[in-house]
């Protein structure tokens, strides 16, 4: 797990910025892992970010995020289901008026 951070860190940020001196490293790295700890949901821990995972405060989050996923699929449902092209809609009229 820790090869993958450094992974990421070297990879995805790192290498990404101008390294001219040690206090720059230090400053991105810093940067990097207040931002990973404090900021970043990891779905490994469903939605909360390690910070929250042990310290605690974050155990809302799953059932928040479990709740917004289905408030968006039911919105999803009924925005696909307002939605018919010309041809299905005369049909749909024939049937009704049959």
């Amino acid at each position: 797990m820790i090869e993958a951070f450094w992974r990421v860190l070297k990879h995805r940020w790192l290498f990404l910025n101008h390294l001219s001196d040690l206090a720059t490293l230090r400053r991105l790295a810093e940067f990097y892992v207040n931002q990973h700890n404090s900021v970043l949901p990891h779905s490994a821990f469903q939605g909360q970010t390690p910070d929250e995972m042990y310290f605690g405060t974050g155990e809302e989050i799953p059932s928040q995020l479990a709740a917004a996923r289905e408030k968006a699929r039911q919105a999803r449902l009924e925005k696909n289901r307002q939605l018919s092209c010309g041809s299905c809609h005369r049909e749909r009229l024939k049937v009704v008026n049959e």
